[in-house]
């Protein structure tokens, strides 16, 4: 029967078989497919009922790396554009083992003082990135969701104190519904953080001008004029996922002060316009809002799970979050700060880890070149399908998205939609190249995400090789 006791001196061993594992998956990540459907049935070798005698650390650990490096989605890959999945810097990567090496409790000082010191620097350093005030507060979460979540939180905490109520204690029973503005630009995580809140997902009020979902201004200011002085949100969006397509923060920033609402911006990836002077202009006025949201495995290239918010009132967090009573758990002094009391989470692992070496390892000027080459890249695609008598660019290439649609000569404008999700499904059954479908402006469409820091322009040439090659094994 294995052992845990004897197995302890297994634990180099284990780790240096992963470690020799890697350089093969790694070094296979530029010419393998993204997903090979072929291998997919390897996952079922993990199944069956629970072993009543263990194989011991090393066949285990063989037995996963047989089956995941095979299995796997190589979503850390160069070609991987569906949804907006970032890789893992080498720096991250290397950070995030040494996360599990550690295994530091980062929510009390007391338990780790080195991560709680960690996770105090990168949020500096994260602040300083971005161009917020480094007088937020902030706290890494394991998502963009879950800061949403923070920050949504303290602005409920905000809302119900200006209603004489305090939520965290007696709850929202004696509260009207908090009023929740923003544009069609609005992603579903916001409404699954107020759905989790106790606010309703469906409570969230839209105010569009067109079919793209870009903000209507002054209709927007008629609801908060409405109000009557009442607190209510704003929430301001830095980065469809469609299009790229972002609120403007500055004019929202201003009706947010004229009309007592707290400005909540949600920056999962669009946030890193901010790093380069090409694109800083679409972030102006996130320095201004309350509380910002914005994913680490996005655009920052970390693994997840890492994501973080930053709230301009450091006491809100502690309101919302702290207070809760446990003995057993000492409060930290000196100045430091206990991450469980500012957040959702209780029970966190180290995750600032990743991000400081990955921040250490390439510093501004690094990301500022990453997020730049692949705006060049996503630019280069923009132009191939819009030069392309067989693609339809749907929306200008604003950020790192691009969002198009397969229009072959001939095919009526009624079966295009048709067409075009059997494409997106065909791709992703393919392999070679992941790409996504949606629905933008009433259109289903094709949308590419450029957030991996291996990505270059062969990578998007490929993309329309394969949907050509695809597209002509179709049905009619």
């Amino acid at each position: 029967m294995a052992d845990p006791i004897k197995d302890r001196d297994e634990a180099v061993d284990a780790l240096e078989r992963v470690f020799r594992a890697a350089g093969p998956y790694l070094d296979g990540l530029p010419e393998l497919p993204v997903h090979d459907r072929a291998a997919d049935a390897l996952a079922d070798d993990l199944g069956g009922p629970l072993p009543e005698k263990g194989d011991g650390t090393l066949a285990a650990v063989e037995h996963l790396l047989r089956v995941g490096t095979k299995a796997s989605t190589r979503t850390t890959g160069p070609r991987f554009f569906h949804l907006v999945v970032g890789g893992a810097t080498p720096a991250a990567m290397a950070g995030d083992w040494i996360t599990s090496l550690l295994d530091q409790a980062s929510g009390l000082h007391i338990a780790s003082p080195l991560a709680s010191r960690a996770e105090s620097v990168v949020l500096d350093w994260l602040k300083d990135l971005f161009g917020i005030p480094a007088s937020y507060g902030g706290v890494l979460t394991p998502s963009a969701t879950l800061a949403h979540v923070t920050g949504l939180a303290c602005a409920r905490t905000w809302w119900a104190e200006g209603h004489g109520v305090d939520v965290a204690s007696q709850g929202l029973a004696e509260l009207p519904v908090m009023p929740v503005l923003t544009s069609g630009l609005v992603h579903p995580s916001t409404r699954k953080a107020l759905q989790i809140l106790g606010c309703g997902r469906d409570t969230l009020r839209t105010f569009a001008r067109d079919d793209a979902g870009r903000i209507d201004l002054p209709a927007l200011e008629a609801a908060l004029v409405e109000l009557e002085g009442a607190p209510a949100v704003l929430v301001g969006n830095l980065g469809d996922v469609h299009s790229g397509d972002s609120d403007p923060l500055d004019a929202m920033a201003d009706l947010a002060e004229r009309h007592n609402a707290w400005l909540h911006v949600d920056g999962a990836f669009g946030l890193f316009a901010a790093v380069s002077p090409r694109t800083v202009g679409l972030a102006s006025g996130v320095e201004r809002a309350d509380s910002i949201t914005s994913d680490g495995h996005k655009w920052l290239n970390v693994p997840y799970e890492s994501g973080f918010s930053f709230v301009r009132d450091p006491a809100l967090q502690v309101r919302a979050f702290g207070a809760w009573g446990a003995s057993y758990l000492p409060e930290a002094e000196g100045g430091h700060v206990d991450f469980n009391t500012v957040g959702p989470e209780s029970s966190r692992r180290a995750r600032a880890f990743p991000i400081w070496a990955t921040l250490r390892a390439y510093g501004r000027d690094g990301y500022r070149e990453m997020v730049e080459r692949h705006l060049d890249v996503a630019e280069h695609l923009g132009r191939l399908v819009d030069e392309s008598p067989d693609f339809e660019l749907l929306a200008p290439v604003r950020m790192s998205i691009v969002c198009f649609r397969h229009r072959p000569p001939g095919v009526p404008d009624d079966r295009l939609d048709e067409l075009n999700g059997r494409l997106g499904d065909a791709l992703l059954r393919d392999g070679r190249v992941y790409a996504g479908t949606a629905t933008y402006r009433g259109m289903k469409v094709l949308r590419c995400a450029l957030v991996n820091w291996r990505t270059t322009a062969p990578d998007v040439e490929l993309l329309l090789t394969v949907l050509r090659e695809v597209a002509a094994d179709l049905e009619p």
